[in-house]
């Protein structure tokens, strides 16, 4: 049976850790050309290490939350685990996704497993890159900066709840 391919049904995948204004920025953009847009958490087995703080249902509920506020009602949300064989990587990603045909990145790796899989890409807009990162939340949060500027209240609201502050900083402290 031949893979169904839907014209304007698109994926995108991201570590979102954490979900940041950013991302929402290139998913409202996104999903204004798309009939449904796949949401990805990409590497969604790791979490409590400094790079991956968060799991993939707090990040889940950081973007559910988002896109409820943000009235964003075209979106799935499908956490994936990462394999670590890349002949086998587009299928389990499209195993664990509704039809896509269109597939948003600007990671090379990505971009090339999916052209030879036959998907056609998109490069992901960046929206103030230097500013809107995980990195640079992460980086706020550990010194004590303005994290909640870069990031929906909806974010800022699941890492008050889940003391995602106090996790970073003990992470931190075992550097």
């Amino acid at each position: 049976m031949g893979k169904a391919r839907h014209e304007r049904d698109s994926l995108i995948i991201g570590r979102f850790q954490p979900f940041h204004k950013g991302h929402m920025e290139v998913i409202r953009e996104i999903s204004k050309d798309s009939d449904t847009l796949t949401i990805g958490i990409g590497s969604a087995q790791y979490s409590h290490t400094v790079n991956n703080p968060f799991t993939a249902g707090e990040r889940y509920r950081m973007i559910s939350n988002t896109l409820k506020d943000e009235g964003i009602t075209n979106a799935y949300i499908v956490p994936i685990e990462d394999l670590n064989r890349y002949s086998v990587w587009v299928s389990h990603v499209v195993s664990m996704s509704p039809p896509f045909s269109v597939v948003y990145s600007n990671n090379s790796l990505t971009r090339r497993l999916f052209i030879e899989a036959g998907y056609k890409i998109k490069d992901s807009p960046l929206y103030n890159r230097p500013e809107y990162s995980g990195t640079e939340v992460r980086r706020r949060m550990l010194c004590d900066g303005d994290w909640r500027a870069l990031v929906p209240k909806a974010v800022a609201d699941v890492i008050d709840d889940i003391d995602g502050i106090g996790r970073i900083k003990g992470l931190n402290d075992d550097i």
